[in-house]
């Protein structure tokens, strides 16, 4: 269960880009249940900007800790335990405002495609990492 450091940011890769694809999945499916105004491809554009910035730094930031380890770390070290628990609020909060129906289709539209792209740049560049990771 243990894998090689650059390993990790392979599996890092893998689940930020399913995660982003998931994400983007939906709000793009909800682009085709909203009327087609323009400002909310802006919308969309902005948010990717804002969670992609984020993303980026926070890729950079778990890439030189798994760089820093030392030797073969559990699959799941990908990701220290804050990350874990800011991925688990964000998944909750976002499947349940959408069950519970309270949050429009214009705003899931525009707002999940932002962050899905986003999360999708964040695996493309843990990718990037794996591949360009010299010992």
């Amino acid at each position: 269960m243990k894998v090689k450091k650059r390993t990790l940011l392979l599996i890092a890769g893998i689940v930020w880009l399913i995660a982003g694809f998931n994400v983007a999945r939906l709000g793009i499916l909800s682009f085709g249940l909203v009327e087609k105004i323009w400002y909310l491809y802006a919308l969309s554009i902005l948010i990717f900007i804002i969670f992609g910035t984020m993303f980026y730094k926070m890729s950079e930031k778990h890439t030189k800790r798994i760089i820093a380890y030392e030797e073969k770390r559990p699959f799941w070290n990908f990701f220290d335990l804050k990350s874990y628990l800011i991925m688990a609020f964000m998944m909750t909060m976002g499947i349940g405002l959408r069950a519970s129906g309270k949050i429009p289709d214009f705003f899931i539209a525009f707002f999940y495609t932002g962050l899905g792209l986003a999360l999708s740049l964040a695996g493309i560049i843990f990718i990037r990492n794996y591949i360009s990771y010299r010992k």
